[in-house]
């Protein structure tokens, strides 16, 4: 699991560590937020970094990557979705709504949902994703 810190009643993912999980758990993604130090740096497979920014244009944050073409340019544990605002986001993949919320207060949990369009249609494989609550912190 991520570890968590608490802070101003928000959960924070800080990142890192072992555990089980996806490595989207690992690192953050989906994790409530209210600004980008709140959301890790962390390393690549291919030795960059993926720098994971609070996105803030939804209710509680979510800790996620932006400007993604394909699900290939997210973590591993994410997909590349296009949101309803015609934007692209890595957003973690799920088959329940409790995976979308171990980083997140009762009060603002994502939906896991398969009603959404991938940035790629040919990336759509059936997956489900941890979709974050609308409205901005």
């Amino acid at each position: 699991m991520v570890s968590l810190v608490v802070g101003s009643g928000v959960l924070v993912a800080c990142g890192g560590g072992g555990g089980s999980g996806t490595e989207a758990d690992r690192i953050g993604i989906a994790a409530q937020c209210s600004k980008n130090s709140d959301c890790p740096e962390v390393a690549r497979e291919d030795g960059g970094t993926y720098d994971l920014v609070c996105l803030t244009q939804f209710k509680g944050g979510y800790c996620g990557l932006e400007d993604c073409e394909a699900s290939v340019d997210c973590p591993t544990g994410s997909i590349c979705v296009k949101h309803t605002d015609n934007k692209n986001y890595c957003f973690r993949v799920c088959k329940d709504k409790i995976e979308c919320n171990a980083n997140r207060t009762a009060d603002l949990e994502a939906n896991c949902s398969s009603n959404f369009d991938w940035a790629m249609a040919s990336d759509d494989d059936g997956s489900k994703a941890c979709i974050p609550p609308s409205g901005s912190l």
